[in-house]
């Protein structure tokens, strides 16, 4: 499968239809971020480094779409994992992304990789994503690339008042989570069942 074949069959079955998105979706080549470069563009996860995975291009474009991201957003991404997610959050928001992630060696490999992109509007830090990042706290948006067995309290108590996050939560598999949080309560909406590779604490 192409790139343009992908972005084919999400404008003509009506899965994705944010401009914004597409074009980064366009702009961002996903084989700079993935091992096997002939695979790219399978509509479907991919073994990284670390025993982590790159997840199909249809679970994150569904997520960031449901984030509905904005130029002057501050976003803290959980999970950097390949960079690749991130990639596609830094051709959208002009300030800087925050990303957050466990293992060492993945940082390396995602910063290798979105330097092929030439993408530098972000900071990645090597931290426990349950804690989330205070220092630059409330974010606009939140986005979790792997999933908790429930949503961790201190990421939203890092999120701004209507802020969204989306999270997929679950222990065997996941139900993926667009929360909004409002003054008085916290809104979820259930976008679907999802499979994601557990989140380390």
């Amino acid at each position: 499968m192409s790139k343009q074949s992908l972005i084919n069959y999400w404008k003509n079955s009506g899965m994705i239809n944010d401009i914004k998105l597409l074009n980064a979706f366009r702009k961002v080549k996903r084989e700079n971020f993935v091992l096997d470069k002939k695979r790219a563009y399978e509509d479907t996860a991919l073994p990284i480094i670390c025993r982590q995975t790159i997840s199909q291009p249809s679970t994150v474009m569904l997520m960031l779409q449901a984030l509905e991201l904005k130029e002057d957003d501050k976003v803290l991404e959980i999970g950097t994992g390949s960079g690749y997610n991130l990639a596609l959050i830094c051709r959208i928001v002009k300030g800087v992304v925050y990303s957050l992630e466990v293992h060492k060696e993945l940082i390396e490999f995602a910063e290798k990789n979105l330097n092929k992109e030439k993408i530098n509007n972000y900071e990645i830090f090597h931290r426990n994503g349950y804690f989330g990042l205070k220092k630059y706290a409330p974010y606009d948006k939140i986005i979790l690339t792997a999933a908790p067995n429930e949503i961790p309290f201190e990421l939203i108590k890092q999120l701004k008042i209507n802020g969204t996050m989306i999270a997929p939560v679950g222990k065997y598999s996941q139900k993926m989570l667009k929360i909004i949080k409002k003054k008085d309560k916290i809104i979820k909406e259930d976008l679907g069942d999802f499979l994601f590779v557990p989140m380390v604490k």
